[in-house]
């Protein structure tokens, strides 16, 4: 009868050691799944974190009364109260910023086209703390022809939170702001904003 080495397997416990290391494999795994299964659904659940949304949308804006850069029909100053019962654009700008430069072109040709259809909708440009030689200088520069107002002091621009420029303010008939856009304009943002005040 052969003699037994201390070294060589026993069968049984060979199947044995396998069935507890594929036991222990699957319960690993299932643990593992778990744990991720629990990772998801309290992602899920987690309610999203609160955006800190812009404290004039859905208020009344506020309203102000400002110096026009070029008087018109025997007025010297604007007020936003003047436009009651219209939807108005207010766009803040300075001559030395590139930005409104650039969306200059498209707010006037969006002013030439509102009125040439009849639309009742006030586009007022806000000229943010420039001399009035630089604010004549920029209207003239990019043929504005929409009312245009000098905000000195920035007091109007701090009413309406303005931080940067260009900022262009979306206010429907009812005199509620309905947006902010707080960079340059592009033509769909423009028209996009543009059918939610009319």
């Amino acid at each position: 009868m052969p003699e037994l080495t201390e070294n060589a397997p026993v069968p049984g416990s060979v199947r044995n050691n396998k069935r507890r290391r594929r036991i222990l494999i699957f319960c690993v795994v299932s643990l593992l799944n778990v744990g991720l299964l629990a990772l998801i659904l309290t992602q899920l659940l987690t309610p999203a974190p609160n955006i800190v949304s812009d404290p004039l949308v859905g208020h009344p804006a506020p309203n102000f009364s400002l110096a026009m850069l070029h008087p018109d029909a025997g007025k010297s100053a604007l007020s936003l109260s003047n436009f009651i019962g219209k939807p108005v654009v207010l766009n803040f700008w300075a001559s030395w910023c590139a930005p409104c430069k650039e969306e200059a072109p498209l707010i006037e040709n969006t002013w030439k086209q509102v009125q040439a259809q009849g639309k009742d909708v006030v586009i007022l440009g806000i000229d943010f703390q420039d001399s009035n030689n630089d604010s004549s200088s920029f209207l003239q520069l990019y043929s504005i022809t929409y009312p245009t107002v000098l905000d000195a002091d920035g007091s109007v621009a701090s009413k309406y939170g303005v931080t940067s420029l260009p900022q262009t303010i979306f206010i429907n008939r009812n005199g509620t702001v309905t947006s902010r856009e707080p960079r340059e304009l592009t033509a769909q943002v423009l028209s996009n904003n543009l059918q939610l005040i009319i």
